[in-house]
């Protein structure tokens, strides 16, 4: 395979942030999944048409929370595509069947996300349908790592951590979408996945899911999703920072197979707006209850 970094020099920037006129409250959304933009590249190492590669996208759910950045909230979104490379996993996360050429010895090739071709450079997508024609060089997973997984989190960081100086503590909102035939999800609508407690204050959990059930959604907490390595990475209570995973049915706004908003979409912006607003409410609910108590 030629080694041509795989299209790298068509994301710049590799991710954005919407940032309203004036950040108002400690909470960052973030949505790491939704990047759709192929590198011509990528798609001709692979052995799979586009929308198929597709399928793994968190697809439109940038889209979906846009509307809630009115609300004095930031949002930051990747745009390269999961299935290139994939934020929500340790940055040495890797897969030695995927590769030609030694792997660092620090590299995690044990974990059960690698075991199912599910590491930071995915080996499967869908139901887990290989990626690439053959092996490819490890370099240019290292150079992908470097070039796109460190300088995202490093940005996520920065964020989190400004936050947490102006307002005493931070919240991320993790953004993602499940399709509506993964196991055990039926007719819940969102789930809700801080670590079953770990990751989140409890009552910054119970506020989303009373606000997302005001608008008729069916929420479930931790279960099939308890969250990933950004919610367990970022997520600190005791250290006053919070991160709180959301999934999305996406039966809700869009067409699975066709990957095409419905009309749905709309009802279900309005509902995450209205979720975000409420969640504002509460945080700053929370920072006068703290500065009466100075």
């Amino acid at each position: 395979m030629r080694d041509d970094s795989q299209g790298l020099s068509d994301f710049d920037p590799p991710f954005e942030v919407f940032e309203p006129a004036g950040v108002e409250h400690p909470i960052l959304l973030n949505s790491p999944h939704s990047g759709a933009h192929y590198p011509a590249a990528f798609l001709a190492a692979a052995r799979l048409d586009g929308l198929t590669l597709r399928r793994s996208e968190d697809a439109f759910v940038d889209e979906l929370y846009a509307p809630a950045t009115a609300h004095g909230v930031p949002m930051l979104r990747a745009l390269f595509p999961r299935a290139f490379l994939d934020l929500n996993r340790e940055p040495f996360e890797l897969d030695p069947q995927m590769f030609v050429g030694k792997l660092p010895d620090f590299a995690n090739t044990r974990s059960l996300r690698v075991a199912a071709g599910l590491g930071v450079i995915p080996r499967v997508v869908g139901d887990a349908q290989p990626i690439y024609r053959e092996p490819i060089p490890v370099e240019i997973a290292l150079r992908r790592i470097a070039t796109l997984h460190r300088p995202y989190h490093t940005r996520l960081a920065e964020l989190l951590e400004a936050a947490q100086r102006r307002f005493g503590f931070a919240l991320l909102i993790d953004c993602h979408s499940m399709p509506s035939s993964s196991p055990d999800v039926g007719a819940c609508d969102i789930v809700l996945g801080d670590r079953y407690g770990s990751s989140c204050a409890r009552w910054i959990v119970d506020a989303v899911e009373s606000a997302l059930r005001a608008s008729g959604l069916n929420v479930r907490r931790n279960k099939p999703y308890a969250g990933g390595y950004i919610t367990e990475h970022y997520g600190a209570p005791a250290a006053g920072r919070h991160a709180l995973q959301i999934e999305i049915n996406r039966r809700l706004y869009m067409d699975e197979r066709a990957l095409r908003l419905t009309d749905g979409s709309t009802a279900l912006a309005e509902a995450l707006s209205a979720m975000t607003s409420a969640l504002c409410v509460r945080t700053r609910e929370a920072l006068e209850t703290r500065w009466a108590a100075e």
